[in-house]
């Protein structure tokens, strides 16, 4: 399986930082958001990672270069401009394969999330082997937190493994989740288009399965956000 980690926002709300640092070379714990991630997950198995990038784009691959580093192989996906989520993996469709990869913001700190429960969330068989009708299968499985102070209406029911629109009581979509690339089929390369419209789309259609994800996982989108986490596992770290 391959990854793609979203480093492509500007980080508005995390200015003035963001002016001169893309904000997922941000550091949590003397380590920047994105090498939390890179390391996760090559722990993980999923060494072939694709990073987009517009904003200070050069110093990401700057810090991370092709990944031997840290036991990875990345490749960069440019844009001029940002291209949303959705458009981002659009863009970077030939760098992804035709096989289910997993997507997850590069601005998020969730340093415990086993990535290698990932790995089978879009098996094509059942467990007694037995194919899934292509028109049967998800073509999405999310993750999903609770909901944080700055979200608290949440974006997405979930009922039996199955995300809806519907439900009362919403969770709050963790920016993680794992695609198949025909998902994409519609989004022209370099448009613009979000994630989320796109997942409130199939699951309309019963296409998007989830689960609830109850371990650390921080959304890091201002300067106060992130003085607070780094306070919290400073003092974490000295007791």
């Amino acid at each position: 399986m391959k990854a793609m980690i979203f480093a492509a926002g500007r980080g508005e709300r995390m200015r003035p930082l963001t002016d001169t640092c893309p904000k997922p070379l941000l550091k949590v714990r003397g380590r920047p958001l994105i090498v939390w991630h890179v390391l996760n997950l090559v722990r993980a198995g999923i060494t072939d990672i694709v990073i987009n990038h517009s904003h200070l784009g050069h110093l990401i691959e700057e810090t991370l270069g092709d990944g031997s580093a840290y036991g990875a192989r990345i490749a960069y996906s440019p844009e001029t401009t940002p291209l949303e989520t959705a458009g981002g993996i659009a863009q970077a469709r030939h760098l992804l394969g035709e096989e289910p990869f997993l997507a997850i913001s590069g601005d998020i700190y969730c340093p415990y999330f086993d990535f290698k429960q990932v790995l089978d969330v879009l098996a094509d068989k059942d467990v007694l082997g037995t194919p899934y009708p292509a028109d049967q299968r998800d073509i999405a499985w999310t993750y999903l937190v609770p909901n944080p102070d700055f979200h608290p209406k949440g974006d997405f029911g979930l009922t039996l493994f199955a995300i809806n629109n519907t439900d009362d009581t919403k969770w709050t979509f963790a920016n993680i989740g794992v695609y198949r690339p025909e998902m994409f089929d519609g989004i022209a390369p370099g448009s613009h288009a979000k994630l989320g419209d796109l997942l409130r789309q199939y699951a309309d259609q019963g296409r998007v399965g989830g689960e609830v994800y109850p371990g650390e996982w921080t959304n890091v989108g201002t300067p106060q956000q992130l003085d607070a986490l780094n306070g919290v596992t400073a003092k974490a770290s000295a007791t």
